[in-house]
């Protein structure tokens, strides 16, 4: 089981950005590489505290897992903080490091010296449609997706713009002195390559456009507009040791025509005529995952809810499901024969049919309160 992020960082959910930050360094500082030469465990608590910043230290993400858990980067490999290599983290977080370490196995962290960028190739983003069923049970989706990849038989040779380091050194003389600076080589995009042979149908970067059948794992509980991540399945990038980018999946949840969806709860109107509320029924109602018989009781008031237990939606969490309220609807006749007007009229003096609200009988907002707790 994966660990808190929060617990990772040492710090609580209301932590601000700048204290999120400040967290991030400390561990970074405590368990980087070059203060921990062949130390496994250490490298892995740098990983770990990467993973963690990446997702605590971007707003929208962080509401996802404050909400979700790790679920919420679920579902076709989610994001794989623990699995980056050094050169990823140090490209992503370098500036938080500043000039205090020196390289890791060639890559600099900071200041001590420069590194070869790894080329990432472009995220791809679609979007994946869901019924009320798919979201409650989980479902796997295979999809088709165009993405750019290697041309079989390019080749590439060391840049000899940047002599392979993928960046280069630019000495300025300024009022202060000699400053030296460096930059990404524009000749090779700091992949350190460029290509030397590739096929006719090849572009200029030695790619060729494919369509691949992928395979989604959406787990249970998935929301609206949630974005799960596919590692490894965008377009990949020239470069004999780039690593492709990621296809993102945006979830949209087709609106059931019946069931009405608020959180892990689902709601349904249940509408039973007026004999029925008098002496009682059992009905079939459709829910998220099949059909249930419930039952009605006799004398049971328009505007009761009855709750079903478990027939929500599952947490992303895995902690529990939510309910579904069944909402009682009691249909008045708008239209009466002779007979039938006639045993009302009857009835209007009958002390049986006044109302007699007992004090165990909810109003309205009693209601309304008790659905949302």
């Amino acid at each position: 089981m994966k660990k808190d992020y929060y617990e990772i960082l040492g710090i609580s959910k209301g932590a601000t950005e700048a204290e999120i930050k400040k967290a991030y360094r400390k561990k970074a500082v405590e368990f980087h590489p070059d203060k921990n030469p062949g130390n496994k465990e250490a490298e892995e608590k740098f990983k770990e505290a990467a993973e963690a910043y990446e997702i605590l230290s971007d707003a929208d993400k962080k509401a996802r897992y404050d909400q979700y858990g790790h679920a919420a980067f679920e579902g076709g490999g989610g994001y794989g903080g623990g699995g980056m290599n050094m050169e990823d983290i140090f490209s992503q977080f370098g500036d938080i490091f500043g000039g205090g370490f020196g390289g890791f196995g060639g890559f600099g962290g900071g200041g001590g010296g420069f590194r070869q960028a790894r080329v990432k190739g472009a995220n791809l983003r679609i979007k994946v449609k869901l019924t009320l069923e798919d979201i409650a049970l989980g479902v796997e989706k295979k999809v088709k997706v165009k993405r750019k990849v290697q041309a079989p038989g390019v080749t590439y040779t060391t840049c000899s713009t940047c002599n392979g380091s993928g960046q280069v050194t630019r000495i300025q003389q300024t009022i202060l002195g000699r400053m030296q600076t460096a930059a990404t080589c524009n000749t090779c995009g700091g992949s350190g390559q460029v290509i030397s042979s590739k096929p006719n149908n090849a572009d200029a970067q030695g790619l060729i456009v494919e369509e691949e059948t992928v395979t989604i794992k959406i787990p249970a509980g998935v929301g609206n507009d949630m974005q799960l991540k596919v590692s490894g399945k965008g377009n990949e990038a020239p470069g004999k040791d780039s690593v492709p980018g990621d296809l993102l999946v945006v979830i949209e949840e087709i609106e059931h025509p019946t069931l009405k969806r608020e959180g892990e709860n689902i709601h349904f109107d249940l509408y039973i005529s007026y004999p029925e509320a008098v002496l009682g029924t059992s009905k079939e109602i459709e829910t998220a995952t099949g059909k249930v018989r419930i039952k009605v009781d006799a004398g049971v008031q328009s505007g009761k809810i009855l709750r079903l237990k478990g027939k929500g939606i599952p947490s992303l969490n895995g902690y529990g499901s939510g309910d579904m309220l069944v909402h009682v609807n009691v249909w008045t006749p708008k239209t009466l024969n002779k007979e039938q007007k006639q045993f009302f009229e009857n009835m209007m003096e009958d002390d049986n049919f006044k109302p007699h609200p007992s004090k165990s009988e909810k109003s309205f907002f009693e209601k309304v309160k008790e659905m949302f707790s």
